[in-house]
């Protein structure tokens, strides 16, 4: 059964906050329902949304075409090299990885069994707060966001 706690949380915390403030990106770590890792980018210098439009533009020939976003997604963890390119995914990836630090995946689907050690989220803005993309430093953005580098 999935289970993440406040002191795993605290655990994985700095190595989190390491990497958000490498790729200059402003966020919060926190935990849903006891069983989630949530990370919520508020800002920062990656284009996530331009990044995924325009790798899912290039994707218009499928049936039904891809969902283009507008300030606000959901990462798919499963999909995130499908769905992002160049130093976004390179980021993504590494994000995936220091929230998947000690968990596991026994799951085996085909017998509808699923035992994973915690699941994880990634939010890039939210439905009333949009992400916002800065090209200055994230230190002299932080007073334009209202937030912290790297929490």
């Amino acid at each position: 059964m999935a289970y993440m706690s406040q002191e795993k949380k605290a655990e994985l915390l700095p190595a989190i906050k390491a990497l958000l403030k490498r790729y200059g990106m402003v966020g919060s770590v926190s935990v849903h329902h006891h069983s989630t890792l949530v990370v919520k980018l508020a800002a920062g210098a990656l284009d996530l949304i331009g990044n995924y439009n325009a790798v899912m533009a290039q994707r218009q020939h499928e049936n039904p075409p891809p969902y283009l976003v507008k300030d606000h997604m959901d990462v798919n963890p499963y999909w995130v090299r499908e769905h992002f390119t160049g130093r976004e995914l390179e980021f993504i990836v590494a994000l995936l990885e220091a929230m998947d630090t000690g968990n596991h995946d026994r799951s085996e689907p085909q017998t509808d069994y699923f035992d994973v050690g915690w699941y994880r989220t990634i939010k890039v803005g939210a439905w009333d707060k949009p992400y916002q993309l800065f090209t200055q430093t994230p230190e002299t953005a932080r007073a334009e966001i209202g937030g912290t580098v790297g929490t």
